[in-house]
């Protein structure tokens, strides 16, 4: 419950998601009826009644059975995660994003997705470069041979974006041990560190199914673009799944629209490197190696164990699945406030396929820690759960899958 005062919870609800709903009107030329509509959704924050929705999106009915054991209740009094996705479905219906009209599908957070693209342009000129001469290299050498040194650095871009340092990570493997060092520094916030397993996974991969279960657009979407392309380059990967939301939330959370727009951005840019990656991924989703998807339970305030059984099912065809950030993390673990040394195994046991989580820590869940980290970070960072400078990447073999 999001009522514990001094909880990130009890922050978001009071102080961050009315700040949202402020920029969302600030940065759209919304008719002052759509203003008034999310207005009142600032002032029904944080005591307000919780509601049933009233436009005609197809989520609707769905809405009104998840919404049953709610409805009457304040927004302080339900749980978390359910209020979050609730509250975002909200902005949607107060901008008429599923009504016929001018507003009908009209993104509310374009202008700081288009924002985050832009000021991340000079990193996907370096990244962008970077990955080219990778994908030069694979093709003229055994293309089930994959580069662990290119492979990992991309899984580190994926978990920090902008903040991993490209100039640690050499083209050629036999760099430096210099270079070894800085990269062994870097990665010190990552408190479980599953690369190494996932690597040699990944080298033994031969044109298999992978899946993303994507988190933002920017660069992070960027960051995950590349490293579709690196799997598809190398052969590890056939055919690669993009899961993505089916409308916006969560601001910058990536819809198959986004990934139209990024891609469209990246040729237009006048940088020849960014020019050629976003073409040879056009033409991967062209051929039909990259599938863009979408699927409502992605935007549904559903834990990952409520899977629908067609999509559970669908996933289990996957060699491996990478979930991508701190919502999808905490969906993974039910958004349960599980002990923090709990085995991260044994939570997610009910998953269909092999999968490695990549996430910052942004809320006050966890799992698969040691007792001595937890105590040292509660010394040294007491912010550690909430400040994103903390991450894992925690691979998992499916009970499922291997049954």
């Amino acid at each position: 419950m999001m009522s514990e005062e001094g909880s990130f919870a009890y922050f978001t609800l009071t102080q961050r998601m009315p700040a949202i709903v402020q920029r969302v009107i600030d940065e759209n030329d919304f008719p002052s009826s759509i203003v008034k509509n999310l207005e009142t959704l600032i002032q029904e924050l944080p005591y307000g009644i919780v509601q049933l929705l009233n436009d005609e999106g197809s989520d609707v009915a769905a809405w009104s059975r998840y919404l049953e054991p709610f409805v009457g209740k304040r927004w302080i009094d339900i749980p978390w995660l359910f209020a979050e996705v609730y509250f975002y479905r909200r902005i949607l219906e107060a901008t008429h994003y599923f009504l016929p009209g001018s507003f009908q599908g009209l993104d509310p957070y374009e202008y700081q997705k288009r924002r985050g693209l832009e000021t991340a342009m000079d990193s996907i000129q370096e990244l962008s470069a970077r990955v080219n001469t990778w994908s030069d290299i694979q093709q003229h050498a055994d293309g089930t041979n994959t580069s662990r040194t290119g492979l990992i650095a991309l899984l580190y871009f994926a978990l920090w974006g902008n903040r991993a340092d490209l100039s640690l990570w050499p083209v050629n493997p036999e760099e430096s041990e210099q270079s070894r060092q800085e990269i062994h520094l870097e990665q010190s916030h990552i408190l479980v560190d599953d690369t190494a397993i996932l690597a040699d996974r990944v080298t033994s991969f031969d044109r298999v199914r992978v899946d993303f279960i994507v988190d933002n657009a920017g660069f992070e979407l960027v960051c995950d673009l590349c490293l579709v392309d690196f799997l598809l380059a190398t052969k590890a990967a056939g055919i690669v799944y993009l899961q993505l939301k089916s409308h916006p939330t969560f601001v910058s959370d990536a819809t198959i629209q986004d990934v139209h727009d990024t891609l469209e951005v990246l040729t237009a840019d006048s940088d020849r490197e960014v020019q050629v990656l976003a073409h040879r991924l056009q033409d991967h989703i062209a051929q039909g190696r990259l599938c863009l998807r979408e699927n409502f339970f992605w935007t549904a305030p559903l834990v990952f164990w409520e899977m629908p059984d067609e999509l559970r099912s669908e996933l289990a065809l996957s060699s491996l699945i990478l979930v991508k950030g701190d919502a999808n993390y905490r969906r993974c673990l039910g958004d349960r406030h599980w002990p923090f040394t709990t085995s991260f195994e044994d939570i997610v046991c009910y998953f269909p396929a092999p999968f490695v989580a990549l996430r910052t820590l942004k809320s006050e869940v966890a799992a698969g820690l040691q007792l001595d980290q937890v105590e040292a970070l509660n010394h040294e960072d007491p912010q550690w759960l909430t400040n994103g400078q903390w991450g894992v990447i925690q691979f998992v073999e499916s009970a499922t899958s291997s049954a």
